[in-house]
């Protein structure tokens, strides 16, 4: 099943997503689960099918404006530095232990919004990842039973602004302007996914291949990281990790690359679809 967060006739709402043209809100239960956070927090996941069984309005997505996947997030936690490729070319050291770093919910965009580049900045980066959501939230949840706790998975382009991300030694600032997280353009459900470890995660600047790898060249996977994660705060449903993205940086090439005023960038991933943002310069 691939849901999908939407503005349609100026409300936020969300449903399933028909073929490559529809979405189906789930009418019968809006007043109940007001938004998908909600549906996983209400273990109301299942009762979606009746979506894609064909009922309930079916509406055009040209009718309606995309959300981010996730709109209000309790946590957006980010990996770094977790692909031999990327850790190669920051010239940084393996680690032991997985690098994290938060993303402010409120710097979220959805597929074909606008990334947002600061008048300031020259060095406006991509980052193409997977990402994945908390369908049941847990403490201490071990490796084993990680996949028990996963609604589902989505494209993210965790974008970045390089020079304010070097400022000091802590990524906060670089990683959370307004606009600069992209996540979408669906959210497909695990069941609909039996071993994401064989998914292809690629990223293209104006259709030019900068990134391409194996989500199985994850450095510390899924698993992993929720077991992490989960041991130092309590995931909850609707919580999303974005696992780290892969080399091919713009930072790092030779000469460095950075997005433009106008460009397209997309991150697509095997099966998940594609998310697709325009850049343009903050107001």
């Amino acid at each position: 099943m691939k849901l999908a967060s939407f503005l349609l006739d100026g409300r936020a709402t969300y449903g399933c997503v028909e073929g490559s043209d529809h979405l189906v809100p789930p009418q019968s239960f809006l007043d109940r689960h007001p938004d998908l956070r909600a549906v996983l927090h209400n273990d109301a996941l299942q009762a979606l099918q009746q979506c894609a069984t064909g009922q309930g309005r079916r509406v055009a997505a040209s009718a309606t404006q995309p959300l981010p996947v996730i709109p209000n997030p309790g946590k957006v936690i980010c990996v770094g530095l977790n692909y031999k490729s990327h850790v190669a070319e920051t010239k940084r050291a393996d680690s032991e232990h997985p690098s994290l770093f938060l993303r402010f919910t409120d710097t979220l965009v959805a597929h074909d919004d606008a990334v947002l580049r600061p008048s300031f900045s020259e060095r406006f980066d991509w980052e193409g990842e997977l990402a994945f959501v908390i369908g049941k939230g847990g403490r201490y949840i071990p490796k084993a039973q990680a996949f028990d706790h996963i609604a589902g998975y989505a494209c993210f382009n965790d974008v970045s602004v390089r020079d304010w991300q070097r400022h000091t030694h802590q990524f906060t600032p670089g990683k959370n302007f307004p606009g600069t997280g992209a996540f979408g353009p669906h959210l497909v459900t695990a069941d609909e996914v039996p071993d994401v470890a064989a998914l292809t995660l690629e990223t293209r600047v104006n259709g030019n291949v900068m990134q391409h790898a194996s989500i199985g060249d994850l450095i510390f996977d899924i698993p992993v990281l929720v077991e992490y994660i989960s041991t130092f705060t309590p995931l909850s449903p609707g919580d999303v990790i974005a696992t780290g993205t892969p080399g091919g940086v713009g930072d790092r090439r030779e000469p460095p690359a950075y997005m433009k005023d106008g460009d397209t960038v997309e991150v697509e991933i095997t099966g998940l679809g594609i998310l697709r943002n325009r850049v343009a310069v903050a107001n």
